[in-house]
């Protein structure tokens, strides 16, 4: 079946089998159009009391294997995924009315991916990284601004800051992606893709 003509895309959508390659020019539109953070994604996940949480974390890495950011694997969200590795990702970028949702399953990425982007970070996030318990209740801000000064005279070396061994990325393999466009009188266009062992199966969904 010619997907093309039976689906009717709206050009925005173009004519994509894979969704990765629809997402990279998206994507690459908002790096144009947002003020700040083109990156940012809601990220959701859900914690060993069955409650879910949304919170923004930064996309870090993408390509055909997943979605990448980096955390503390000490914070709420990384117990939360150690748990259940099943999580969402939404992208909505204001200025091009347009929403991308993501589902699949997290797994962690390497140690060496970890190592090199740990390494192109700023010193003083490579230090916050030390000195910051993620999630972890904090008595005062001075504590922090003090443990942020303890590992600044234990790392002064700028370009030798290890990784921290709780540091590090989750990958998203995505099982499912929807690209949402806003529609006049909300009659919106939405186009889903789902995984289907080696290759991508596509939908319009009614708005």
């Amino acid at each position: 079946m010619n997907q093309k003509n039976s689906l009717n895309l709206n050009i925005c959508f173009k004519d994509k089998d894979n969704p990765i390659d629809l997402f990279k020019e998206w994507f690459e539109e908002a790096k144009k159009t947002e003020i700040n953070d083109p990156n940012a994604v809601a990220l959701g996940t859900v914690n060993n009391e069955g409650y879910p949480s949304v919170r923004m974390v930064l996309l870090k890495d993408y390509d055909d294997n997943g979605f990448v950011f980096y955390t503390n694997f000490n914070s709420d969200k990384s117990k939360a995924i150690k748990l259940n590795p099943k999580i969402s990702m939404c992208f909505h970028w204001k200025s091009l009315l347009r929403q991308i949702r993501i589902i699949g399953i997290a797994s962690k990425v390497s140690d060496k991916e970890a190592d090199d982007y740990f390494d192109s970070r700023s010193y003083g996030s490579r230090i916050g990284a030390w000195a910051s318990d993620q999630s972890s209740v904090l008595n005062s801000r001075e504590d922090l601004l003090k443990s942020i000064e303890k590992f600044k005279k234990k790392y002064p070396n700028e370009n030798k800051v290890p990784r921290p061994v709780n540091w590090s990325g989750w990958r998203l393999k995505p099982e499912e992606i929807e690209f949402w466009l806003d529609g006049e009188n909300r009659i919106h266009e939405r186009l889903k893709y789902i995984k289907n062992k080696n290759y991508w199966e596509k939908f319009l969904l009614s708005p």
